[in-house]
């Protein structure tokens, strides 16, 4: 849910009118809008670079993940695995448009825990993969648009674990 209509949600819950706070909130919600538009944009259209170079990265620094009896072992396991890469990835991209982290919370971290327990994959491997895309992607931004995408894989990193 974004800020603006959460701020309207409150208001309307307690029928009163937008508080100074509120409005201020979202006027700068507005203004970054373009920002944020642009971080997305670039983020989608380089999705394919920043999810193998991520992916090479995490598979140097973790090498038990795609040896025999990793998670990513095999070429169908090592794809899916990129797959779920590329997942995150755009749920940054959802959050980063909504200037709210409500996306990422609501489609993909609701039960990722139990769900990478039960089929064995080490989370923290999860989050290592996220944090080298954050790193590949904010090595192609300036540090204006590099500090607007890193809070939310930051997050995502944070929900995680």
């Amino acid at each position: 849910m974004s800020i603006v209509t959460k701020s309207i949600v409150n208001a309307d819950a307690e029928a009163r009118y937008l508080s100074p706070g509120e409005l201020d909130r979202i006027k700068s919600f507005a203004t970054g809008g373009e920002r944020r538009l642009r971080v997305a944009q670039m983020l989608t259209e380089n999705r394919e670079r920043i999810v193998k170079q991520a992916g090479d990265q995490l598979f140097q620094k973790r090498p038990d993940v795609v040896s025999p009896g990793g998670n990513a072992y095999g070429q169908e396991m090592t794809a899916t695995c990129l797959r779920d890469m590329d997942y995150y990835l755009r749920l940054v991209t959802y959050g980063i448009v909504a200037g709210d982290v409500t996306p990422i919370e609501e489609i993909g971290i609701v039960g990722v825990r139990e769900m990478y327990k039960s089929l064995g994959t080490p989370i923290d491997a999860v989050a290592e993969g996220v944090r080298a895309m954050k790193n590949v992607a904010t090595g192609m931004m300036s540090a204006e648009d590099s500090g607007e995408a890193g809070a939310y894989f930051d997050y995502l990193v944070g929900a995680m674990q």
